[in-house]
């Protein structure tokens, strides 16, 4: 079912402050930054050999990555490993009785869909599936 990790998500407070470290000082190739309304996001990916950082800055206060800030402060947020088909993925892990957070995949950044599983199924780590839009 899982391809590869698509990205690791780090939520920051500053995307202008964070992204130098990893595009200047790490020389990871910068592909951009994307908002996403409807995750209340700034998205900045940046490339490691086959998988990709996602810095995270919240827009809002009320956004659950600003909510993560507040409660843990900045660091890891998520994992996201990529699938060919999200749908037939949740449909299994629904199935199997794992608790989903998206039971039907959303837009995500740079053309992708995504659904994620709830923490509590998977010891704490939020986990992403995340299929390509090719």
């Amino acid at each position: 079912m899982l391809e590869k990790i698509n990205h690791i998500g780090i939520a920051v407070t500053s995307l202008e402050a964070t992204l130098p470290f990893y595009r200047d000082n790490l020389s990871m190739p910068f592909a951009g930054i994307e908002e996403v309304s409807e995750q209340m996001v700034r998205v900045a990916m940046l490339q490691v050999g086959e998988s990709k950082i996602e810095l995270l800055e919240p827009t809002s206060p009320d956004s659950p990555v600003a909510k993560f800030i507040e409660k843990n402060g900045p660091g890891i947020h998520h994992i996201a490993y990529e699938v060919a088909d999200i749908e037939a993925a949740i449909a299994k892990l629904t199935a199997d009785g794992v608790r989903m957070i998206d039971a039907q995949p959303r837009a995500g950044a740079h053309g992708t869909r995504i659904a994620f599983l709830h923490p509590k199924a998977s010891n704490g780590v939020l986990t992403e599936l995340c299929q390509c839009g090719h």
